[in-house]
């Protein structure tokens, strides 16, 4: 248990960090997932769609320190990849 007020108050913030991040991730997670199956259903437009939603929120989870900026880079282009192949 921390016993500064300093120590107090790096690991709330620490907290709020964690909850938000996991938030963030499990947003990312859940619209990648979705797009994924969109393209499995080989449903093109529901795939765009879902796609162009995905997107900003794989730019801001990199943006945030979330994920990295290349493999917000990578994610997004092999949905798009697959997303042409319909």
């Amino acid at each position: 248990m921390a016993n500064s007020a300093s120590a107090r108050k790096r690991a709330s913030q620490a907290e709020r960090r964690r909850k938000a991040n996991a938030s963030r991730r499990s947003m990312m997670r859940t619209h990648l997932k979705a797009t994924v199956a969109a393209i499995t259903a080989a449903d093109k437009k529901a795939a765009e769609e879902a796609y162009k939603k995905v997107v900003p929120i794989l730019d801001s989870s990199a943006t945030h320190g979330l994920i990295s900026h290349n493999k917000a880079a990578r994610h997004k282009s092999r949905l798009n990849t697959q997303i042409k192949a319909l």
